[in-house]
Parts: C-alpha cells; sequence; structure tokens
C-alpha cells in the first residue's frame, strides 16, 4: 500500500516537485505537516536533511545530483552551476573527480550563502542557464573558468582548457574574452595556459613536450597544423610539426586512445603522414617524463635525417 504523509503518497510528492528532492516549505504547500517533517527527518528516519529547510525524501546515501539539486534549491531561483559540477554534466572527461561543496553563481544582490556545502559565488554577470530545468548549468566556457581561476594545479587548468578548446565546447578566442569579461582574481595561471592553447598545443602531454623542445636547439614547431597534400586533401594532424623539413611528432598519450577505433583512427593517420614521405617520431608521455634526453636526442636524429631528404609537398595550415 502507498505510503501517505498527508493526502498525498510519498511518490505523489515526488511527482509534484519532479524530484525527491526538497525544500521544506514546498512540503507544507502540499499538506505536509510541520510536525511530520521534523519527526521524518530524525536520525534514523525514512528522510534526510541535506541543507538548512532542504530535504531528501529517502534515507539512503545522497548522489551527486541530490546535492546539487539541495544546492540550488537553497541558493534560490536564478542560481546556476558551475565548475567542475557543471563540466560534469556537460560531459567533459578530463576534469578531477568531483567532489566538496557544490560550486554555484548566483546574482550579485544575493547574500551570500555557505552552509559547508555550498561554494555560492555572487556575480554580475549572470549568465543564460543551460541544462534541465532540474539542473541548470552556465556555459562551458564559464563553468571552465570559474573553476580554473580557484585551481593552482598546472596540469588540471591545461587538461581542462585543452579539452574545452578540443571537444569544439569553446574557442580560445571566446575563452579569453570570457576571462578578460571577469574578476582578475586567480586568472594568472588560466591566461598562461591560454597563450599555450593558443599556440595550437591541445593536451597536457603536449604541454610537457613543449617544455622539453626548450632543450632541443630546434626550430619551434606548430602545434596541431592540418597537414594538406598539393590538391588540398587532408593528410594528418601531427601533435608536432616542423615545417621546414616536414617532421611529425606524435606524442601518443593513451587518454586519446580510449577504444579500438581511437587507436584504429591513430594507425591510419600514421600511414597517410608516412605514404606523403613525412617522417614520424612517437613518443610516449611517461617517456618524455622518465627519459626526456632520450626523447631530445632522438628528435635531433630525426630532424637531421629529415633535413637530408627533399622535403615532402605538404602544406601545413595553423591550428584553428
Amino acid at each position: 500500500m502507498p505510503l501517505r504523509v498527508c493526502s498525498l503518497t510519498l511518490d505523489e510528492i515526488a511527482f509534484r516537485a519532479d524530484t525527491f528532492v526538497v525544500r521544506a516549505t514546498d512540503l507544507q504547500d502540499m499538506g505536509v505537516p510541520r510536525r511530520t517533517i521534523h519527526q521524518r527527518c530524525r536520525p534514523g528516519g525514512p528522510w534526510r536533511a541535506l541543507l538548512p529547510g532542504v530535504l531528501l525524501l529517502r534515507n539512503g546515501p545522497p548522489t551527486r545530483d541530490d546535492h546539487r539539486r539541495a544546492a540550488l534549491l537553497y541558493a534560490g531561483d536564478t542560481a546556476l552551476l558551475t565548475g567542475l559540477d557543471a563540466l560534469e554534466l556537460a560531459g567533459l572527461r578530463r576534469i578531477p573527480t568531483v567532489a566538496g561543496p557544490v560550486h554555484l553563481l548566483i546574482p550579485s544582490d544575493r547574500r551570500r550563502l555557505g552552509a559547508g556545502r555550498v561554494l555560492a559565488e555572487r556575480t554580475e554577470r549572470l549568465p543564460d542557464a543551460r541544462g534541465s530545468r532540474l539542473l541548470p548549468v552556465a556555459p562551458v566556457a564559464r563553468a571552465a573558468l570559474d573553476f580554473c581561476r580557484r585551481c593552482r594545479e598546472r596540469d588540471t587548468v591545461r587538461a581542462i582548457l585543452a579539452e574545452v578548446v578540443q571537444s569544439g565546447r569553446a574557442t580560445p578566442a571566446e575563452l579569453r574574452s570570457e576571462l578578460d569579461a571577469g574578476s582578475g582574481r586567480g586568472s594568472a595561471l588560466p591566461r598562461t595556459v591560454l597563450r599555450e592553447i593558443a599556440d595550437g598545443v591541445r593536451s597536457v602531454a603536449e604541454a610537457k613536450a613543449r617544455e622539453l623542445l626548450g632543450r632541443c636547439r630546434l626550430p619551434d614547431p606548430l602545434w596541431n597544423p592540418q597537414l594538406v597534400d598539393e590538391r588540398g586533401t587532408h593528410v594528418a594532424t601531427p601533435d608536432a610539426w616542423f615545417d621546414e623539413v616536414g617532421l611529425a611528432w606524435e606524442i601518443d598519450s593513451r587518454e586519446f586512445h580510449f577504444d579500438a577505433a581511437d587507436y584504429e583512427r591513430t594507425v591510419e593517420r600514421h600511414t597517410r603522414m608516412t605514404a606523403a614521405g613525412i617522417i614520424v617520431v612517437h613518443s610516449l608521455p611517461q617517456t618524455l617524463r622518465r627519459r626526456g634526453a632520450e626523447v631530445v636526442e632522438e628528435l635531433r636524429q630525426a630532424y637531421a635525417h629529415a633535413a637530408r631528404r627533399p622535403r615532402p609537398p605538404v602544406i601545413a595550415l595553423p591550428a584553428r
């Protein structure tokens, strides 16, 4: 028999609210007595409080989405998820595990919120909501930079901003514009990383490779250019390209080889470059870290070898 806490069953209450996370005041508006709410939220009871005035209508462990919904209800209308919470909901894969306080954007005239489980950031530039009605989120570029301004780990900032660009969620110019429009506090690191990305770097491994090239005394390569043949047909997009001699450098990071299809595309790209007369050097990220001197020497030798033969007839178009 359905459980009733007033004239409505528990499922009917959840249906009206579209979720099992509700405000206590909304329950009262549905006819649930305040005393009943208090009793059911006692330790060991069938409900639990997630935030002041916000309840979960079950007593199992709350999910991250439960915490997100609770934070939004606690913050009030117009609040948006941002930071890692928004990025995870947008499908980004190279982000840290989402934990801790739920990161929100709220209007600048709203009182500052906390309760230890909400990071409410007041803003005069509240963006239009994306996502669903129950879990509205900030645009990806804004969410990424809201997190990166607070992050001190260079490689984490690199991974997030590179994925935003590589996945087509925002261009480097759009990210720079968003960064310029916001607070200058905490912007130095993301600004530095955006300069790398503007030069074509698209991953942490490539950024590390770029740092390693400082020891090589080789010309600066193009990063992630599109190579086309004399007819304008696409050949490949290598990670690094030494245009003077037609040498490609591939950083074979596992993060881009999730499945057989990714690996197959990598092999096909190598085959097309080889068929076009391009010399290709492959390096693993762990080799860059552990045996950087060997990688440098390999690149020097490959560059010298490439310089001794005719340059292949390909054209390099800079990364967009």
